[in-house]
């Protein structure tokens, strides 16, 4: 079914009916008999005509509801189309014998607009407790500016008429410019010498690690036998070859190899939590 969202006058007599008084807006028809129809109506053409009447009488609340949400970032056409779809699912769902139509509408059309927000809206995903946060901060700076002259409320009174801290204040604020994003290619300077946000941001030092592995072989180092250690200086700080540490040793160049690859093994294992007993040295 489409749904045309223009402005529409319904033009059955169901529908043209005035709204009995003490209805709260005028676009809430009378539609007590097209819903007791369609309640007892087959799937078929005839359904899908009393649905497709109940849902041209409606519109217009749709419509109203859906201005709600204008000046948001989304286009009114988009915002009323969310709603009318919003409406469609409130006729198929409606049961007459619970109450009024309007009472169940109109909460299920704002939900279907505020997911539609929630769901679309946001350039990257953000956590729902945050869009709760964005939500309670906005209804209140709302409320503490109605009045003429009152100055921009700061995070302190958001949390006060709130009663959230002054943090989870300062995340919904956040929050609230938070629908689009910049690019990172976005120029932060208007002069020659102009430089884009990506510019700004830092990168990942390789030393750190460097560090971090110094720092965790330390302790293996400290276990090692004297020359042990001896022979892992002389290799890898003063970088001397096997067979250089094998002549100032006396000792043959094949032993040497052996000795690194087991000094460095227990290291590493010790580095890694994984502490290994050290065996004494029966190859000298």
């Amino acid at each position: 079914m489409l749904i045309d969202t223009s402005a529409s006058t319904p033009g059955s007599q169901e529908t043209r009916t005035a709204a009995p008084s003490g209805r709260r807006h005028d676009d809430a028809p009378d539609t007590t008999s097209l819903f007791a129809r369609l309640a007892v109506l087959e799937d078929g053409p005839e359904r899908e005509a009393v649905r497709d009447e109940l849902v041209t009488a409606w519109l217009p609340m749709a419509h109203r509801i859906a201005g709600r949400f204008r000046d948001r970032g989304e286009a009114v056409e988009d915002l009323r189309q969310v709603a009318a779809l919003g409406l469609v699912k409130a006729i198929d769902r409606f049961d007459p014998a619970r109450g009024a139509f309007e009472s169940y509408a109109v909460p299920t059309i704002t939900g279907e607009v505020k997911r539609h927000f929630r769901d679309r809206m946001w350039a990257l995903r953000v956590p729902r407790r945050v869009q709760e946060l964005r939500n309670k901060v906005r209804v209140a700076r709302r409320d503490l500016i109605q009045t003429p002259g009152t100055p921009e409320p700061t995070p302190a009174d958001i949390a006060a008429h709130t009663g959230l801290t002054e943090d989870e204040v300062n995340t919904g604020l956040e929050a609230l410019e938070s629908f689009s994003t910049l690019s990172l290619d976005a120029e932060l300077s208007g002069d020659d010498d102009g430089y884009s946000l990506a510019d700004t941001l830092g990168s990942s030092d390789s030393s750190f690690d460097v560090v971090i592995d110094r720092e965790s072989a330390k302790e293996g180092l400290r276990h090692l036998p004297e020359r042990e250690r001896a022979i892992l200086y002389m290799r890898y700080f003063e970088d001397m070859t096997q067979s250089r540490i094998a002549d100032q040793l006396g000792i043959s160049q094949m032993h040497v190899s052996r000795l690194i690859s087991r000094s460095c093994a227990r290291v590493r294992a010790e580095a890694m939590g994984q502490r290994t007993t050290r065996r004494p040295d029966t190859t000298a």
